[in-house]
């Protein structure tokens, strides 16, 4: 009989979750982050997020690297944040004699075994705030089935990555779906707004359906596995020529 050929592994899916720096007042969203963590851990999901210590984004990140190790998570961070950043502001890594010259230039990836921020996994340094949002949405792309963006709870910069994620789906930049994370209603007023910008003839009621309602952690994945494209998104070529 020949030799049986081992299939590889299928790929992990990537996804992408923005949310607060802070705990926010009710601790059913930490419950929210730690469940999401354990999540992304039974299914093999690798984190992409803003590489925040604090907050739900320090809880989640924790969180998985407790259950999957620091390889499953990956930190993507502006040098002008490490500085309040408090699991960052006092790392030698980050801040050494050159690092805030190659900072201000080029990509730097810190790895879990150089940082003392080894319980947060992989940390990459960029220069800036569209660096970072691009960087993430690249992980995103080159992820397996199911990839894609969650938003949880989270203050303005929450708001505006999910919004910008949604706004890529529907010009045809990026082809992953984007999710809120909707715990305790927290989201419920923007879900509202969409449906007013349908009903006042800013949205189709199809790209509407960009930006899907998740209540449960546990159903992150099966959504974004199920996620359908939305027939009214524009075929845009974005390549650089």
């Amino acid at each position: 009989m020949p030799p049986s050929i081992s299939q590889p592994a299928p790929q992990a899916a990537v996804i992408c979750v923005f949310c607060g720096a802070a705990a926010g007042s009710n601790p059913v969203y930490l419950e929210a982050a730690r469940a999401l963590a354990l999540h992304f851990h039974q299914n093999n999901i690798q984190l992409v997020y803003g590489g925040g210590t604090v907050g739900l984004m320090g809880e989640l990140a924790k969180t998985l690297v407790s259950l999957s190790g620091p390889e499953a998570v990956h930190g993507v961070i502006p040098n002008a944040l490490l500085l309040v950043e408090e699991g960052h502001k006092d790392n030698h890594v980050f801040h050494g004699t050159n690092s805030h010259r190659e900072g201000a230039k080029v990509e730097r990836i810190v790895d879990s075994e150089q940082s003392s921020t080894l319980q947060y996994g992989k940390v990459t340094v960029v220069p800036d705030m569209h660096t970072r949002k691009r960087l993430m949405a690249e992980k995103v792309q080159a992820g397996g089935p199911g990839s894609g963006f969650v938003a949880l709870p989270g203050g303005f910069g929450t708001m505006e990555e999910i919004m910008e994620m949604t706004t890529w789906n529907q010009l045809g930049i990026q082809r992953r779906g984007v999710a809120l994370l909707n715990i305790n209603g927290y989201w419920n007023s923007l879900l509202s707004w969409v449906q007013t910008a349908v009903k006042d003839g800013f949205l189709s009621p199809r790209n509407a359906e960009i930006l899907v309602e998740i209540t449960d952690p546990n159903e992150v994945f099966a959504t974004l596995q199920q996620y359908q494209l939305s027939q009214d998104r524009l075929a845009l070529t974005w390549e650089d020529k």
